[in-house]
């Protein structure tokens, strides 16, 4: 079974917050009946729609993927560790934390057992966009529970108005929301743990608000820290494009490429890599072959494909994540003649 550039088809969420198209970056889920709020481009039931998996799920593809498609370094790995999502938001999203792994892997076994530390990419966003981050210095337990009571819980909450382009870092225990207005990029650990605590009041189309997890979120917040937050890109070295490291932590490593002429992505042997089109459409090749690529897709680039080339026909835009050695990337960019505090900005452990 010969490891190739694989393509994974995304699955589609309906969300009462979401959206009525999902153009341009799905230009075929335009006119929507019921408004999309999500798309998982590595959902374990996406299917596989190139290379010799084709038509099987990616969860299951994955337990079958020997080390030349995962890499050393994830070999032993059981579950897919990585999740990317676009999201869609027309309104508020609910108001929610999630839980880390120590948290997890002891009270949410049933669950998968796996905490969700996540980051946000703007694919887009309009003026005035906004999302809730974090809490403001003083606030407590008390606190949040009044704010709860009194309906004014939003007021507790630090206010980080985002522009197309801008990456934030949301870990594990920091409570957030998304305002309306954006298109969020979203990587993050592969979890699907969300502890809600505000909802609105919304009901959906049969009237039932959606579960709320108020005790669970209150034991999981972490209260008094601000770790998470905007985070300003950090430039690499490439030699035909113009890239950035957005930020790092345990659970991934993201890099956003612009590339308008032949560029060439060189893979680490110890792990697999996945890329996200979020503008433009050309050609990715590879050593013995090559396919078309379009905004919007995911491929999966395996680890010991040693490189890949892009060839954009339209200026292309595309997202790069990885799981990372930690230790390993600060040595690599330690290397490059980056600075100790630099480095601190961008990576979180």
């Amino acid at each position: 079974m010969k490891p190739t550039p694989t393509r994974i088809e995304p699955i589609f969420s309906p969300r009462i917050w979401g959206a009525l198209s999902l153009a341009p970056l799905f230009p075929e889920k335009s006119d929507l009946t019921e408004p999309l709020g999500e798309a998982w481009l590595t959902g374990v039931d996406c299917r596989i729609a190139s290379g010799p998996f084709v038509g099987k799920t990616l969860g299951a593809a994955w337990t079958e993927m020997p080390v030349e498609w995962r890499g050393s370094q994830l070999a032993a790995v059981p579950e897919f560790p990585l999740l990317i999502k676009f999201i869609f938001p027309t309104d508020k999203l609910s108001i929610q934390v999630h839980p880390d792994d120590t948290y997890a892997s002891t009270h949410e076994k049933a669950a998968g057992g796996r905490g969700k530390t996540e980051m946000w990419h703007l694919v887009s966003a309009d003026s005035g966009a906004q999302v809730l981050l974090g809490l403001k210095a003083g606030v407590d337990q008390e606190t949040f529970r009044e704010g709860l009571k009194q309906q004014t819980l939003e007021n507790l909450f630090l206010v980080v108005p985002v522009h197309e382009g801008d990456t934030l870092f949301v870990p594990a225990g920091t409570p957030h929301t998304s305002g309306a207005g954006m298109v969020i990029c979203e990587v993050q650990e592969y979890s699907d743990l969300t502890y809600r605590v505000y909802n609105y009041g919304r009901v959906d189309a049969n009237g039932k608000r959606r579960e709320l997890h108020i005790e669970k979120a209150l034991e999981v917040t972490k209260f008094g820290s601000s770790a998470g937050g905007k985070v300003i890109p950090l430039p690499l070295p490439a030699a035909s494009a113009t890239r950035s490291l957005l930020v790092a932590c345990n659970f991934f490593a993201t890099e956003r490429w612009e590339c308008a002429e032949k560029t060439e992505i060189t893979v680490d042997p110890a792990r697999f890599e996945l890329v996200a089109i979020l503008e433009g459409s050309g050609t990715l090749s590879w050593p013995d072959s090559a396919a078309r690529y379009h905004r919007g897709e995911c491929w999966l680039v395996p680890a010991s494909q040693a490189r890949i080339e892009i060839l954009p026909e339209t200026a292309t835009s595309l997202i790069r994540t990885y799981v990372p050695d930690i230790p390993v990337l600060r040595t690599e960019l330690h290397r490059d003649g980056i600075s100790a505090a630099t480095v601190a900005q961008v990576i979180f452990d």
